[in-house]
């Protein structure tokens, strides 16, 4: 946003009877609050993505990733572990209602599809990269997973 349209902004804020105003224009946010009759205007920029981002993501990324990383790792069994090659969403079947690709018990071949992960608007197939017997299913259906994260054991 350039300065006349600030300047413009800010004196139509002085010369009325809005206390605030708060204007988006692409990725810059500007509000403009009169704080009273005998103090000067503040304006402040801010882009949007800094705005919102910083707050947003730690609230939600904290609890999730610290909450189920522990209990997994201390409750992995013997066995090969088949860990997420990426950052995503794990769906145990192909869509909402679907029968789960696997089950604990069920034997495997390699090749065989186990969960998809989701990760930007893309279903990604998780294949087992060795033959055996589910023994374990360490991550909950729609959770987000980390790259590196054990996903099941196999015996």
């Amino acid at each position: 946003m350039d300065l006349r349209k600030l300047k413009t902004l800010i004196d139509l804020v002085a010369e009325s009877a809005i206390e605030e105003l708060e204007v988006t224009e692409g990725e810059s946010k500007v509000r403009i609050v009169k704080s009273s009759p005998n103090a000067q205007n503040q304006v402040v920029m801010v882009p949007q993505q800094q705005a919102y981002a910083p707050v947003a993501a730690p609230v939600a990324a904290a609890p999730v990733a610290a909450a189920p990383a522990a209990p997994a790792a201390a409750a992995v069994p013997e066995g090969h572990i088949v860990k997420s090659p990426m950052v995503g969403t794990f769906y145990r079947s192909s869509a909402p209602g679907a029968p789960a690709f696997v089950e604990v018990g069920k034997e495997v071949k390699e090749g065989d599809t186990l969960c998809i992960i989701e990760a930007m608007k893309l279903l990604n197939e998780i294949d087992a990269d060795k033959g055996g017997v589910v023994k374990q299913i360490l991550v909950e259906n729609g959770q987000p997973v980390e790259f590196g994260q054990p996903l099941f054991v196999l015996g």
